[in-house]
Formats: C-alpha cells, sequence, structure tokens
C-alpha cells in the first residue's frame, strides 16, 4: 500500500497532470462556446429549413403522456434523435476547434525550435571563426549508406566469425 501511494505521489508530482487538468478545463471551456453555437445558431437554422419543426420534428413518441387533466401523471417515452445530432455536432465542432489550436501550437512549438538551432548554430559559426571553438570534422561526402542486406549480411559474417571462433571445448 505503501509503494501504491509512492506511485501516485510520483504520477501526481509530474508535469502530465497538470497539462491534463487544464486540457480538461479548456476543453470543458469550449464544449460551452460550441454548445452556445449550436443551440443559438445552427439549431435556428435547422427549424427554418421547410418542413422541419427544428430538432423536434427528429422525435417518435413511443408511448404518449398519460395526463389527468393538467397534471401529467406518466411521462411520454421519446426517442430524440434531434438531440443526438445535435449532440454529434456539438462533439465534431469542438474537436475540430481543439484540433486547430493544437496544431496552431506544435507549428508554433516547431518553429521556435527551428530558429534557437539557427541562432545556436550562428553563435557556434561565430565562436569558431574566432577560434574559441574547434572546427567541426569534415562531413564525408557521397558514401551512401548501407542497405538492410548489407547490414543483414554483416551481421551473418560476425555469427559466423563468432561460431568459428568457438574452442571445441566450448560447444
Amino acid at each position: 500500500m505503501k509503494k501504491f501511494f509512492a506511485d501516485f505521489k510520483a504520477f501526481i508530482s509530474k508535469g502530465n497532470v497538470l497539462d491534463l487538468a487544464v486540457g480538461m478545463i479548456i476543453g470543458a471551456a469550449f464544449t460551452a462556446i460550441v454548445t452556445a453555437v449550436v443551440n443559438g445558431i445552427l439549431n435556428p437554422l435547422i427549424a427554418m429549413i421547410p418542413g422541419a419543426d427544428g430538432t423536434s420534428a427528429l422525435q417518435v413518441v413511443l408511448k404518449p403522456a398519460v395526463m389527468d387533466g393538467e397534471t401529467v401523471l406518466q411521462e411520454a417515452v421519446i426517442l430524440d434523435f434531434g438531440s443526438v445530432i445535435t449532440a454529434i455536432i456539438t462533439f465534431l465542432l469542438t474537436a475540430l476547434l481543439l484540433f486547430i489550436i493544437v496544431k496552431a501550437i506544435a507549428t508554433s512549438q516547431r518553429k521556435a525550435a527551428e530558429h534557437r538551432a539557427k541562432i545556436k548554430k550562428e553563435h557556434e559559426d561565430k565562436l569558431r571563426a574566432e577560434g574559441k571553438l574547434p572546427p567541426l570534422p569534415p562531413e564525408e561526402e557521397n558514401v551512401p549508406a548501407p542497405t538492410t542486406e548489407e547490414l543483414l549480411a554483416q551481421i551473418r559474417d560476425l555469427l559466423m566469425e563468432q561460431r568459428t571462433a568457438k574452442s571445441p571445448t566450448e560447444e
């Protein structure tokens, strides 16, 4: 039990948990925005389609409500396809918005890393020109990388050498 709590403490203290919590909060906020867009803009547009009565036209009453005057004795049993379609649209729009944001952040981070690498290389080149860093070794040009077949042949040859190098007492 003590190890369990130690592992849990290590898990909580990592940055990933904080990132997950922030992601959940941002996701909930985006869901609220997208739900407002779907309910405030898309559903009214659907209601304007001739013959469609909003998403209520996408309901099937399986069992009507039992009424006693104005009092509902038993609620109606309804299959509400409209609310399912609305939830799917909300999910897809939320996923699209989050995808766009994550992609923009990843692109920004990649460009920042490339910029940092460029600055670092320029600084190192300047130090090499001033003689404060040793020169880079010359690069070997036109040396093709070995093919898979060549690597496998080299491995086979090494294994054969090891097998022939064994003394008779080792076998």
